[in-house]
């Protein structure tokens, strides 16, 4: 993802301040100096860094603390909750209703890649049961109407927009009062772009708007434009009334602290971010599990959600009591396998378990992971009943291994491989035992339920020795007030 390379270089810096023997104001500058770098590479704005600079040295005084403080633990929540504040405008973007017909009207620069979006926006709400419609305003650029044309059909949305007409405005004004009276309830508007920022853009822009007098308009920003994206977005937000931010692009390898750091230009929040060309390659943004996985803490609640998308309903309690269980086998861990396939982009899954992006999937080598994994699933697919269930690693000899390799086509060293892997996510899977799994949408159930002796199996042990072990570990949750504060700070907690 375009940020990974940010959230490994605040997590080296975070992780050579944990290992200082003490923590004093050179170990301090040297953490924040490494941050401030990390940021400023990525193209975020320099105002906004010197800023939390400036904030975490306020709020970490080693002078003023006490000797019984535990300063890493406050010196992390204050660059957690820093980096929070950059991303995070203070306010909610309009909440759509449904049943009500609510317009949304996208700009952006042309290349932005802002009629993908439009309607990756739409295919995500008609999943949720939204009943959404495409209007194509955009009559500057040839090609336009055809491509929304191409992806609502592949999506099945319904779509307008004229070959003839060369008023965006008629078009807007007729597209949605045809949708309002054929009861969609989420018309979004598609407008122009250009190549740059310049007058008549705006002046359309804001005839639209006028127009179709729409309930939120939405800024589509390219991650890749770095530092040019604050006076972008202010530019667009004095020009119409934005009121929430898309930032596109993501799975590239361009600087994307830029195009994140629109949301202090616009004071509007990011709401989604697109992650690559295909319909679910998009996001919901989420201030606190978003650092949360750039800092390399996972995001169980998002994951559990994932679980609850694609597992069918009669298989889910099985599921979560084999997971609060703690055995694997080589068939759980196909079925697991199957389902993380059906839950997106899978670099953009494993980033929601703490601890586990790097080890199951290296940066910049998502694809290799995905052709891996089906690999593994194909050696699987030649194993006995006996095999799959057994949870006894001494069961898989020479003589199987190799009838395996010769049942699949591949080479023995692969299914050697693939056992390897199956023994480490064992171990990971082990460490779940015994915690409780909430039902959808009941994190504070987790929350309740999770001490100090739970949160410390789920945690890596990278962290846990950043926070200073088992006391720091239970100290923390005390000043924090407990595990639902822990698991916000960690992405999870009541939303």
């Amino acid at each position: 993802m375009v940020l990974a390379q940010l959230g490994g270089s605040i997590s080296r810096a975070l992780h050579q301040m944990s290992n200082a023997t003490v923590i004093d104001e050179k170990v301090l500058n040297d953490c924040l100096n490494e941050i401030t770098r990390a940021l400023l590479q990525a193209d975020v704005q320099f105002k906004l860094v010197r800023d939390m600079q400036t904030n975490i040295k306020k709020i970490v005084n080693l002078d003023d603390l006490a000797a019984g403080h535990n300063k890493r633990k406050i010196i992390q929540q204050a660059i957690f909750n820093e980096l929070c504040k950059i991303l995070d405008p203070g306010k909610p973007a309009f909440t759509l209703k449904k049943g009500k017909p609510s317009v949304v009207m996208f700009v952006g620069l042309q290349g932005s890649g802002k009629t993908t979006t439009c309607t990756k926006y739409a295919y995500y709400h008609q999943k949720k049961g939204w009943k959404p419609a495409l209007v194509c305003a955009d009559t500057f650029r040839a090609g336009a109407f055809d491509q929304l044309k191409q992806n609502a059909t592949k999506a099945k949305i319904p779509f307008y927009g004229s070959y003839t007409e060369s008023d965006p405005v008629r078009i807007a004004v007729e597209g949605v009062e045809r949708f309002k009276k054929e009861n969609c309830d989420l018309i979004i508007v598609d407008t122009s772009g250009r190549h740059k920022q310049e007058a008549a853009l705006f002046e359309e822009m804001r005839q639209v708007s006028e127009a179709t007098k729409p309930d939120l308009v939405i800024f589509v920003m390219d991650s890749s434009i770095g530092q040019a994206a604050f006076d972008q977005a202010q530019a667009f937000k004095q020009s119409v009334a934005v009121g929430a931010v898309i930032v596109t692009k993501m799975d590239g390898h361009a600087k994307g602290g830029g195009a994140l750091s629109a949301v202090a230009a616009t004071k509007s929040p990011v709401i989604f971010i697109g992650t690559g060309e295909h319909m679910d390659e998009f996001e919901v943004f989420d201030v606190k599990p978003f650092v949360s996985r750039l800092l390399g803490m996972g995001d169980w609640s998002g994951f559990m959600d994932k679980i609850h998308e694609v597992v069918p309903m009669d298989q889910q309690p099985e599921l979560l009591q084999k997971l609060s269980e703690g055995t694997f086998t080589l068939r759980i861990m196909y079925e697991q396998f199957h389902h993380i396939l059906k839950m997106g982009p899978i670099g953009q899954v494993f980033s929601m378990l703490p601890g586990f992006g790097q080890e199951l999937m290296p940066q910049g080598r998502e694809k290799e992971s995905q052709a891996k994994i089906k690999r593994y699933m194909t050696m699987m697919d030649s194993m006995t009943n006996e095999e799959l269930d057994s949870s006894n690693p001494k069961l898989m000899n020479e003589s199987r291994i190799m009838r395996i390799a010769r049942g699949c086509g591949r080479p023995v060293r692969d299914v050697v491989d693939m056992l390897e892997e199956y023994k480490r996510l064992a171990k990971v899977w082990g460490k779940m035992k015994g915690l409780k799994i909430p039902k959808k949408g009941e994190m504070s159930a987790l929350s309740r339920n999770m001490n100090a002796q739970h949160m410390s199996k789920v945690l890596p042990p990278n962290m846990l020795k950043q926070i200073g072990g088992m006391g720091g570990l239970q100290n923390l949750m005390k000043q924090m007030g407990g595990a639902k504060d822990m698991m916000g700070m960690f992405g999870g907690g009541d939303k």
